[in-house]
Parts: C-alpha cells; sequence; structure tokens
C-alpha cells in the first residue's frame, strides 16, 4: 500500500464527539477485469480496516469489491482520553498500513 491520509483532531475535550477521517491509495482490484490477454487482473482490495484509540476499537469494517480506488473513511467518536489513535488497513495480499496520530484530551 502507499500513502495515506489521516485526519484527526490535535485536541479535543473530554466527552466531545470528534470526527476521524482516512484516505488512503490503494487500486482496489476487483477480479472481475480483463487483462489484454483476456486473464482476469487478480482480486487485490482493502478487506478490513480498523481504528484503535485507547486501547479499544472505536469502528472496524470489513470492504468488499464494489469500494472504489483510494476509499475514504469518515466516523465518529468521543473523545475519553489523550492518546494514541491507531488506524490499520489489511489488503487481500496481507500487507498491513498502520498511521497514528495522537490526541490530547483537555478537562
Amino acid at each position: 500500500m502507499a500513502r495515506a491520509l489521516v485526519n484527526v483532531p490535535s485536541t479535543a475535550r473530554k466527552g466531545e464527539v470528534i470526527e476521524i477521517r482516512a484516505l488512503v491509495q490503494h487500486p482496489m482490484e476487483t477480479g472481475f477485469r480483463p487483462k489484454g490477454d483476456g486473464t482476469m487482473v487478480p482480486r487485490d482490495i482493502i478487506a478490513r480496516f480498523e481504528c484503535v484509540y485507547d486501547g479499544e476499537t472505536v469502528f472496524a469494517a470489513d470492504l468488499h469489491p464494489a469500494i472504489s480506488a483510494n476509499p475514504f473513511l469518515s466516523f465518529t467518536t468521543v473523545a475519553t482520553a489523550s492518546g494514541e489513535v491507531l488506524l490499520r488497513w489489511t489488503d487481500d495480499k496481507g500487507r498491513v498500513q498502520e498511521e497514528r496520530a495522537t490526541i490530547t484530551v483537555t478537562g
């Protein structure tokens, strides 16, 4: 996998609803597209996405071939504690990409 863009607020108030957005560059080959010689391009999609915040999975999704190339995911969670937000993508070939961001929660 290649470049990922992650947007996590750097600060938030305790109990505030925050939005986390992620975009990852990936061709998302469905396995249904033929090559020039008539054989099919092998399937290679991001099969699983998950976000772990404060040691707990706050969002997870199993993706399927209908997802577009370079998928964009946006979801919300509640700011509970300062710490690390881990975003993890796993594709059909078993490659894993992780991005990390830090959030500071006040009062």
